[in-house]
C-alpha cells in the first residue's frame, strides 16, 4: 500500500468509539503501510491530557483488541498521536488546534492533507463544522471530513446540518459513515447478485415474492436511555442500517464499479420509493416496547426514560419501489432490542412454482449478517426410502480460520477515507430520501399517539410483538426466520 500523508483531528478522541474502534482500526492500517511514516493523529476532547497519556490509551485499546502485538510496532504508532484538550463550542480553541496541525504537518510533511473525524455527541456536529469553517482549519491539499451516525433526527435538522458540512466541504469530500457498509456480508450482497447466473437471472418481481430483513439484537438499552427516547429503534436502525441493506438489494444493475455509477443506480431507485399512506401505515407498520422480567427492566423502567414514553424498542414495516429489479415488490424489515437473540440476516423468498408434489415449499436465499457470516440457498429434495419432500441447505460460509482474516468494519471504512473511495458511504441525496420516509411514519405514529394509541408491548426475549406477524400483503406470507 502507499503511504499516504495527512494530519486526523478526531473531535472525541477520549471517547469509547475511538478507543474501541478507531485506533485499533488505525493501527491495522499502520501495520498495512496505508499510513506510516507521513501522519499524525490529533485527538481532542475536553478532559486535560497529555500526549503520552493518550499514546498510553491509544496502545491499551490495541492490546484489548489484538492476541499478538509487536511492541516496537506498537510503540512508533502511538508516537504519532498528540492530544489537545478542546472545548468544541470556544473558538479559540480553534486557532490553538489550527497551530498544532499545522506544525504536525511540516514535523510530518503530510503535504496539507486534513481529515476530520466527528466522534462525539451528534449535537456538536454543526457547532464543529461551522468552526471548521469560520477558523479556516482546512488545508492545502485533501480535506475530507467523516460524520458519524445520527445525521440529523429528521429531514430538516439533517438539512440544516448538512449545510453547515458544506460550507467547508464538498459532497465528494464528506463521509457520512455507517459501519453496517463495512461488514462482510453487506459487502457480499452485490458480489452474489452480480456475479451468479444462478442468482442473477432470478433477481427480478418476476421470481421474488417478497424480501425479509431482521436486525434483532438481544440485549435492551441499558444506559442510553438518555439517547434513545430522542431516536428510537426507526431512527436509530431503520433510518441507517436497514435502509442501507434494502437499498443494496433493490437497486438496479450499475453500469460498473465505480463509486459514481453505483451512487448513481442507487439514486434512481430511491427516487421511486413508495411513501405509504396512513391506512397503508396501519396496516403495514408495527411499533412496540419490551416489558421486563424477573431478570431484566422493560424499557419504561430503564434509567433516562419517562414512564409514559412512547418511544418504540421495535419496529416492522414495509418498503416499495416504482423502480428497479424488485419494483413494486414488499420488502418487510423488522428490528428491535430484547428479541429472542442477536441474528442480523436478510431472507429472500421465491415465488411457489407449481408441481406434481404438493409439499414443496418455496426456494429461499439467506444472508446471515451476524453473529455468523453466511448464505445459503434452500431447496426441496426427495426423503430417504419414503416418500415426501425435505428440505435442504445449500451453504456457503467462512471458516473460523476466514472469519479471523475479516476486518473489522471501521478499518474498512477508514481506508476507504483515505484512498477518497465513497463507494460504502451514503450521499446527501440518498440521506435525504431516507429522512422523507422516516418523517412520514414519524408523523402518523404522533398523531396515534395524540388519539391516546400506544406502542405494543411485548415480553423479552421473544420475537417481538404479535402484530409484526400481520403486516403481510398476504395471509399465506409469514416470517422466514422465526
Amino acid at each position: 500500500m502507499n503511504n499516504i500523508p495527512v494530519i486526523m483531528i478526531i473531535f472525541g478522541g477520549s471517547g469509547d468509539l475511538a478507543h474501541r474502534k478507531l485506533y485499533p482500526a488505525l493501527f491495522n492500517l499502520f501495520e498495512q503501510g496505508l499510513i506510516h511514516d507521513n501522519f499524525a493523529v490529533i485527538g481532542t476532547a475536553r478532559r486535560p491530557w497529555s500526549h503520552e497519556y493518550l499514546r498510553d490509551q491509544v496502545s491499551d485499546a490495541v492490546h484489548e483488541t489484538h492476541n499478538e502485538v509487536d511492541e516496537n510496532d506498537l510503540a512508533a504508532f502511538a508516537s504519532h498521536f498528540y492530544y489537545q484538550s478542546h472545548d468544541v463550542t470556544n473558538v479559540e480553541h480553534y486557532e490553538t488546534l489550527k497551530n498544532l496541525a499545522q506544525d504536525l504537518d511540516d514535523r510530518y510533511s503530510a503535504q496539507g492533507n486534513r481529515i476530520f473525524y466527528m466522534a462525539m455527541a451528534p449535537k456538536f456536529f454543526g457547532t464543529i463544522a461551522e468552526h471548521i469553517n469560520d477558523q479556516h482549519l482546512t488545508s492545502s491539499g485533501f480535506n475530507r471530513i467523516v460524520v458519524e451516525k445520527p445525521f440529523g433526527r429528521d429531514l430538516a435538522t439533517a438539512e440544516e446540518l448538512n449545510k453547515q458540512i458544506t460550507a467547508s466541504f464538498a459532497e465528494d469530500d464528506i463521509f457520512r459513515i455507517d459501519h453496517y457498509l463495512g461488514k462482510e456480508m453487506i459487502q457480499n450482497i452485490l458480489p452474489m447478485r452480480l456475479t451468479n447466473p444462478l442468482i442473477k437471472n432470478i433477481w427480478n418481481n418476476h421470481n421474488i415474492k417478497n424480501v425479509q430483513v431482521t436486525l434483532a439484537e438481544q440485549l435492551g438499552v441499558e444506559a442510553r436511555g438518555g439517547y434513545y427516547e430522542t431516536a428510537g429503534a426507526l431512527r436509530d436502525m431503520v433510518q441507517n442500517h436497514i435502509f442501507q441493506i434494502i437499498t443494496l438489494l433493490a437497486m438496479p444493475e450499475p453500469k460498473d464499479l465505480t463509486s459514481q455509477s453505483i451512487h448513481k443506480a442507487k439514486q434512481e431507485l430511491l427516487d421511486s420509493m413508495v411513501i405509504p399512506n396512513e391506512d397503508e401505515i396501519e396496516r403495514h407498520f408495527v411499533r412496540g416496547q419490551y416489558l421486563g422480567s424477573d431478570v431484566t427492566f422493560g424499557y419504561r423502567q430503564e434509567p433516562n426514560v419517562a414512564e409514559d414514553s412512547h418511544t418504540e424498542t421495535f419496529v416492522a414495516g414495509e418498503v416499495k419501489f416504482k423502480k428497479g429489479p424488485l419494483a413494486d415488490l414488499p420488502i418487510y424489515f423488522r428490528t428491535g432490542k430484547e428479541m429472542r437473540e442477536k441474528k442480523n440476516r436478510i431472507d429472500i423468498v421465491l415465488k411457489h412454482m407449481s408441481n406434481q408434489y404438493g409439499m414443496a415449499h418455496s426456494n429461499n436465499i439467506s444472508i446471515i449478517i451476524d453473529p455468523q457470516m453466511q448464505i445459503f440457498i434452500t431447496i426441496n429434495g426427495k426423503k430417504i426410502n419414503e416418500s415426501g419432500i425435505r428440505r435442504e441447505n445449500l451453504s456457503y460460509g467462512l471458516s473460523s480460520d476466514e472469519q479471523k482474516q475479516v476486518p473489522d468494519g471501521y478499518e474498512r471504512l477508514l481506508h476507504d477515507v483515505f484512498v477518497n473511495d465513497s463507494t460504502n458511504f451514503t450521499h446527501w441525496s440518498e440521506l435525504k430520501n431516507y429522512w422523507k420516509f422516516i418523517d412520514h411514519i414519524e408523523e402518523a405514529w404522533q398523531k396515534e399517539n395524540e388519539q391516546g394509541q400506544e406502542p405494543e408491548q411485548y415480553l423479552p426475549y421473544r420475537m417481538g410483538p404479535k402484530s409484526a406477524a400481520k403486516i403481510f400483503e398476504s395471509p399465506t406470507e409469514r416470517w422466514i426466520y422465526e
